[in-house]
């Protein structure tokens, strides 16, 4: 064995011949299902049959789009109300962001099933504690257990799996609340708890710019990744207080190089505005939801002097991270949001000429973080390392495509890079797709689902339909 793949096996590499490819459920059996649902069970009976002409993308929606619910899931009736603990996969921890995305496509059939509005709304609970535990932290432990990331150099507590302060981390839970009380009309959610937390939250967003020195936070580990520790002291690199919000890492978990992080400062804004409905609407908390406005104008103000930068091939784009003192780093990661994302998230409209602009810079040789081989094309990161595309990418770059030749381009690539396993991945290699990183993933895998989903719904099928199920390899640039 040959030292670069020792290499890729070190970092959890996933060798599997194509020849694995079987057109079975991978499903698991129904008595190990860990959630189930009638209302989900009848959407995939319904997408197999209007993707009929396609068995292979059938069969990977049929396996991806329930992967959550069904091995990840954990509900249960905790002091008398709903709780859902989340698991992302094979990490048996609930990230903030990854389980608010996970469950986000369920939503839309919350009142076609009871259980699984139960399930939500036992998710958003869970979320608004974990948030009162500690708003710095990413990921909690299912309990006081303690876990491997115990020595940091942080405030640790027990319930915390992991403690690396990124501002989407508090941005998704509002998302996936506010999206479940649109739907549902249950205010239920957004009780003292929620109030304690939105104030949380508040005076983290409010630390993190700055204006009066460098905060409370601080995260040093011993490690030999430069990115899973923190520079300047374990504070990050200085900024000039000018309204934004600092992050000390990005979606990925990897440290930022400059802490006014865009895509993640663009969510902020829309998370506050949500809360400030809610906060008006819901818990009639004026002086709470002219708070959560007044922060998200000052960041929104501040992003159109700071965020917008001229690139002499693409014009006016969005830059990923600026310091406020004029620096900025022109880059994008896979990981949502991302400048890519912030179309589908509704952070920015999607005929944003800044954002066109972005978007074909992030998805070209341009962006350090694109790359390209025989296998396919996509956007990585420092998370995975070189020649490593996320699959995430591949779909955020569908999700906010408006062109036919555009969406079939990426539906093939992602019928082409599964592996033959008909799973999302977390990353797979340009050069061979057979060699991919997390075999158990869900939150790309649910991710996938939606995009079916919302292609179908766009009146996509006949174009899905025609998808080769078996296509050739991917002729790059």
């Amino acid at each position: 064995m040959n030292k670069y793949f020792i290499a890729l096996l070190a970092v959890g590499l996933w060798v599997l011949p194509q020849s694995a490819l079987a057109q079975k459920s991978k499903r698991p059996e129904v008595e190990k299902r860990l959630f189930r649902s009638a209302a989900i069970d009848s959407k995939i009976d319904e997408v197999k049959r209007l993707l009929s002409g396609n068995p292979k993308l059938a069969w990977m929606f049929e396996n991806c789009f329930p992967n959550t619910l069904e091995t990840t899931v954990h509900y249960r009736i905790l002091d008398g109300d709903d709780d859902t603990f989340v698991y992302t996969g094979d990490i048996h921890a609930m990230w903030l962001r990854d389980s608010g995305a996970q469950v986000w496509p369920y939503v839309q059939f919350a009142n076609d099933d009871d259980a699984l509005r139960h399930m939500l709304r036992g998710v958003i609970l869970r979320q608004w504690k974990c948030l009162c535990i500690d708003p710095y932290a990413n990921a909690f432990n299912d309990g006081p257990t303690g876990g491997p990331w115990q020595s940091d150099r942080t405030d640790m507590k027990p319930e915390l799996h992991e403690r690396k302060y990124e501002i989407d981390s508090a941005c998704y839970p509002i998302r996936l609340a506010y999206e479940y009380w649109r739907v549902t009309g249950d205010a239920s959610v957004f009780n003292d708890v929620w109030l304690k937390a939105i104030a949380s939250i508040l005076d983290v967003f409010r630390e993190q710019q700055r204006k009066n020195g460098r905060g409370s936070y601080r995260f040093l580990r011993e490690t030999d990744r430069a990115f899973d520790t923190v520079g300047w002291d374990g504070y990050g690199a200085p900024v000039r207080p000018v309204g934004l919000i600092a992050s000390v890492f990005r979606p990925s978990d990897d440290a930022t190089i400059l802490p006014f992080l865009i895509p993640s400062n663009f969510m902020a804004v829309s998370s506050l505005r949500k809360a400030a409905d809610i906060l008006t609407k819901v818990n009639h908390r004026v002086d709470l939801a002219r708070e959560c406005t007044a922060l998200a104008f000052e960041v929104e103000q501040a992003l159109r002097e700071h965020a917008v930068v001229e690139h002499p091939k693409y014009g006016k784009i969005y830059a990923f991270e600026v310091d406020g003192f004029g620096n900025h780093l022109l880059m994008d990661d896979a990981n949502v949001p991302s400048l890519l994302a912030m179309g589908y998230l509704g952070d920015v409209p999607m005929d944003d000429p800044v954002y066109q602009n972005t978007r074909r810079f992030v998805w070209s040789e341009d962006n350090p973080w694109f790359f390209c081989g025989p296998a396919g094309e996509g956007i990585g990161g420092p998370h995975v390392g070189y020649n490593m595309v996320w699959p995430m990418s591949i779909i955020m770059k569908c999700f906010t495509a408006s062109d036919d030749d555009e969406i079939r381009h990426c539906m093939q690539l992602l019928l082409s890079t599964d592996a033959g396993t008909g799973f999302m991945h977390e990353s797979f290699h340009t050069a061979d797709a057979t060699l991919f990183t997390r075999p158990w993933f869900a939150w790309q895998n649910t991710l996938f689902g939606e995009l079916v989903l919302k292609l179908i719904a766009d009146g996509k099928a006949p174009l899905l339909n025609t998808l080769p199920m078996h296509p050739q390899k991917y002729d790059h640039r």
